[in-house]
């Protein structure tokens, strides 16, 4: 089976390898860039899951795969506070595209504002955290948690939904076939 993940980021791609690794079938992964068709930096739950919709579905018509993931880090206000929010997308070619939400963390005011004034949250972290490319390893959650929680095993939990969705989807699919 050939599974494409919507990105290079390495963050994304070692937590769908993580996932894929685990299963009894033999995976080819491979990451491709693709763009999101939302802002460099997603500003709700809806704009962050299009993303990763986005990304899925473009990789999917772009590489001929079986199944293609997207992954996307975005905020969401919610009850005047900033927190980071993922989302998942896994589209295939046998039926609607699976998403998936994963873990929250409300951002530290100071991070916040200037996300907030229009700053993209990468950038923001490297700076809070005098780091480069934290979005490329740790991530946001990474800093934010102490190192408990990166980015890798934050969209590692979003795969899961998603690889779990579509097994119980395929299985449903088997166990209606074979009752007929």
């Amino acid at each position: 089976m050939k599974v494409v993940v919507a990105s290079k980021n390495p963050a994304k791609i070692n937590a769908a390898a993580a996932v894929l690794q685990n299963l009894s079938t033999s995976i080819q992964l491979s990451g491709v860039e693709t763009p999101s068709g939302v802002s460099e930096q997603p500003r709700s739950d809806e704009e962050t899951l299009s993303g990763a919709v986005n990304r899925a579905e473009t990789a999917l018509r772009q590489t001929g795969a079986d199944l293609a993931i997207g992954l996307e880090g975005g905020v969401q206000e919610q009850g005047g506070v900033l927190y980071l929010c993922n989302w998942g997308a896994l589209a295939s070619h046998d039926g609607p595209v699976i998403t998936a939400g994963g873990a929250r963390i409300p951002l530290p005011e100071e991070i916040a504002r200037r996300v907030q004034a229009g700053e993209e949250l990468g950038p923001v972290m490297d700076n809070y955290a005098n780091e480069a490319g934290i979005r490329r390893h740790k991530g946001a959650v990474g800093v934010l948690t102490a190192g408990l929680v990166n980015r890798e095993s934050m969209f590692e939990h979003v795969v899961r939904l998603l690889i779990g969705q579509y097994q119980f989807r395929s299985e449903a699919v088997a166990t209606r076939v074979n009752e007929h």
